[in-house]
């Protein structure tokens, strides 16, 4: 075998001198180009869906919180009657904080509020699978209280 054959035959290139190109090279490059281009708009635009859906996500958020701060806050009345005005003025408290919570999400950006909850579950993820349960809890009860109370 001749050296130039050894050299060709091991790396795969052409002897120097001889005009070989490889068959459809150039189209493979674009080819190549143009599944990363598409892979690049169809990355962009999932993740403007995904910004799309948090916004929903959020303002829904918002908007629960808020009721759930009035339903709080409405029940305060019923506590202080029952157990007395230290505990009304408990009750008037969550609400409060309920509220406040509301108007810090609804305030703040969605990548910040991701940033937030990706710190807090690895801060304590223990409390942040405690909360999701307690929040699925509620959630259920919830859904379970809406479908209950529907009139046949």
């Amino acid at each position: 075998m001749s050296d130039t054959g050894t050299k060709y035959a091991n790396d795969a290139t052409p002897p120097t001198g001889t005009g070989f190109e490889p068959a459809g090279g150039g189209r493979v490059d674009d080819a190549k180009q143009a599944v990363r281009d598409n892979a690049s708009k169809l990355t962009a635009q999932a993740g403007d869906k995904a910004r799309e859906y948090a916004e929903q996500g959020k303002a829904k958020a918002y908007e629960m919180l808020g009721q759930l701060s009035r339903t709080i806050e409405d029940a305060a009345q019923q506590v202080e009657e029952k157990l007395g005005p230290q505990y009304g003025q408990y009750v008037r408290s969550a609400a409060g904080q309920v509220m406040t919570l509301a108007d810090r999400i609804n305030g703040t950006d969605v990548d910040q509020l991701a940033d937030d909850v990706r710190g807090f579950v690895r801060r304590s993820p223990g409390v942040a699978v405690g909360a999701a349960a307690t929040v699925g809890f509620v959630l259920a009860r919830l859904v379970q209280a809406g479908i209950d109370g529907k009139p046949d």
